[in-house]
């Protein structure tokens, strides 16, 4: 029973394939998986999604690089799906500095709301960072947080931040891309990760595995893309860096996930 913390089963590149994984993934072992949306144009996509498929769980979220496309009624919006699903969390949203021409005034505006309303329903929450761990542990540290907790999806920041986030509520969850050998850094500070903090994700489409570990290999206009049915690289990749057999691995992210998620 695997369970998938992130992804973007609603993206559009997945849509020729999209129902014959979606039918194909329960049989792999996948229990449920967490949809993302990440603007206001993909949250009706994802409700579907979630209307449709009850192992999906919906998340709704302004993701930081979509905030300079917001509409003046997002906020109402955002409140209105998580009203319309009860299970629903709230996500993906962030600060990412790694993006041409961040405005990090407006994404720092969105994510506070973001994280207040989050706090205020206590629906789990998914963080997207790069390039803004010390933006976004000041933020969290002023920030009234969801008490079952948030997840900071394909972990990047250093080993040395893990305990503070910990104490914050965090939990870290890690993709299939981390494979690769130039990830190999960022894999290891997951050694410094609480077992009853991990969790698993693909991040499909996004975040495909390399060759050798990509057992579902799927494309888009030529080009690679994520298999959900690829999480399974991510638990390898866990019990791996966590010397841990993969039964109890497997037995400890269920629990994990269902304290965030459930």
């Amino acid at each position: 029973m695997l369970y998938d913390a992130h992804n973007h089963y609603q993206d559009t590149r997945l849509d020729s394939d999209r129902e014959i994984i979606l039918k194909a993934l329960p049989e792999l072992g996948i229990r449920e998986a967490v949809v993302n949306g990440s603007a206001e144009d993909d949250w009706e996509d994802v409700a579907k999604l979630a209307r449709e498929h009850e192992w999906l769980k919906p998340s709704f979220g302004l993701h930081p690089w979509y905030v300079k496309e917001r509409t003046t009624a997002w906020q109402l919006r955002l409140r209105d799906y998580l009203r319309a699903f009860p299970n629903a969390a709230v996500g993906e949203i962030g600060l990412d500095r790694w993006i041409a021409t961040p405005d990090i005034e407006a994404q720092i505006s969105c994510f506070r709301w973001q994280v207040e309303l989050a706090s205020e329903l206590n629906r789990p929450t998914t963080i997207h960072c790069l390039r803004a761990w010390g933006l976004l542990d000041e933020q969290l540290r002023n920030l009234p947080l969801p008490k079952r907790g948030f997840l900071l999806h394909s972990y990047g920041g250093p080993a040395e931040m893990i305990p503070s986030f910990v104490k914050m509520g965090a939990y870290f969850s890690l993709s299939p891309y981390f494979g690769h050998e130039r990830k190999a850094q960022q894999l290891a500070t997951f050694a410094a990760v609480p077992l009853d903090r991990l969790l698993a994700e693909t991040d499909a489409p996004d975040m495909w595995p390399p060759d050798e570990l990509n057992q579902h290999p799927l494309q888009h206009d030529s080009k690679p893309i994520n298999h959900p049915a690829n999480l399974q690289v991510s638990y390898d990749l866990l019990a791996k860096v966590h010397a841990i057999p993969m039964l109890d691995l497997v037995q400890q992210i269920e629990q994990n996930y269902r304290r965030l998620f459930d």
